[in-house]
């Protein structure tokens, strides 16, 4: 179905999403040309190896901190706080592995492959599974057929798969916008699962040994220590709110930057500049939504400068912003809350199209206000 483009809230962000075909958006062949020139004679491209230093450091400080703590604080219901500080410490390294799969961090790109290798490995995650996936994203953001993250899996992102959900999922979907948030508590253990699948798999998995040797040692790292110093109860409640707190973290930071916004259809044909700009959405906030969220609060200029480092995000957001002023092309912008409002009001339209094909939306109503 091809509808019209979608309204603005305040002229900043999309009020439902809608389907991109051939024709929606004007061609702006040089668009992406002329922007990508001036980020580059800006100086926005080169590394901030200084910046990552000091990053690196911090969180070695922080994950210091917490292994202290845990030892510290021995068998104590109290620990579970240190469960959540590593969960938002595995997140960080996470903002980090994923800078080093877009070669932002090092100079050579095979040297930011083996550090995002390695930090994807200690927070167990295979890289190779996910960088090929995260590809496939950026290429083809919103894109329907092509970018996996749009997928289903357990929540639909369209309303096709939304219709064809059936037994437990079905009942998930028709409310998945207002599960969306606590379902994640459990992406934490889904990442861990698909990582597993992959490199257990029958296919070629790069350097599937290598990730599962430290993956392996990730693991022991981090249960052993656990279930041997703490009872089992509270070993398990430990592993549970680390998990929790990690699968809501890195959802809450992927969620805003794509969902709610124009889905784009498997035979469009779009320019770079304005497939990757109206398929995006930043979040206001500046350097403090910077650091919560690891840069991703500036995707519009992450997806046209994908190997941009996370310091010079922000002044490439005002030249994007100027450059999409003079060609009319909407850049999207929000509060943080906002864009949480705006992906459950467009997961809950999906999750309509689950609905009962026979139940009666007047009699529904009426029930309600009985």
């Amino acid at each position: 179905m091809t509808t019209a483009l979608p309204q603005t809230l305040d002229g900043l962000g999309p009020l439902r999403p809608t389907r991109a075909r051939s024709g929606d958006f004007p061609p702006i062949a040089k668009a992406y040309t002329r922007v990508s020139q001036v980020v580059r004679e800006s100086g926005l491209l080169r590394r901030a190896p200084g910046f990552y230093t000091w990053v690196g450091v911090a969180i070695a400080v922080a994950l210091g901190g917490a292994i202290t703590g845990f030892i510290l604080l021995g068998d104590s219901w109290f620990q579970l706080l240190i469960a959540g500080a590593l969960g938002i410490i595995f997140t960080q390294i996470a903002f980090l592995a994923h800078e080093a799969a877009h070669r932002q961090i090092l100079a050579l790109g095979p040297a930011n492959d083996r550090l995002s290798r390695v930090l994807a490995g200690l927070i167990g995650m295979s890289y190779s599974w996910w960088d090929s996936k995260h590809s496939r994203h950026h290429s083809n953001p919103n894109r329907i057929g092509k970018d996996p993250d749009i997928e289903v899996d357990t929540i639909s992102f369209v309303e096709e798969d939304a219709v064809e959900a059936r037994g437990l999922r079905r009942a998930i979907t028709r409310w998945q916008g207002w599960l969306f948030f606590p379902l994640l508590t459990l992406e934490g253990l889904n990442l861990h699962v698909h990582s597993f699948k992959h490199l257990f798999g029958r296919g070629p998995v790069t350097g599937r040994w290598t990730e599962i040797g430290i993956i392996a040692a990730r693991f022991a790292v981090v249960l052993v220590p656990v279930f041997l110093l703490l009872p089992p109860g509270m070993a398990f409640a430990f592993i549970g709110v680390q998990l929790a707190v990690f699968g809501v973290y890195m959802g809450a930071s992927f969620a805003p930057n794509h969902k709610g916004m124009p889905v784009i259809a498997h035979d469009a044909k779009l320019d770079f500049f304005t497939k990757q700009v109206r398929t995006s959405r930043n979040i206001r906030g500046g350097w403090w939504a910077t650091w919560l969220m690891g840069g991703l609060n500036y995707q519009v200029e992450h997806h046209l400068f994908p190997s941009m480092a996370r310091p010079h995000l922000a002044r490439a957001r005002k030249i994007v912003r100027e450059h999409c002023r003079t060609l009319d092309v909407p850049y999207t912008e929000t509060s943080l809350w906002r864009s949480y409002a705006i992906v459950i009001e467009y997961l809950n339209r999906v999750g309509l199209a689950a609905r009962d094909p026979f139940d009666c939306p007047i009699a529904a109503q009426y029930g309600r206000a009985r």
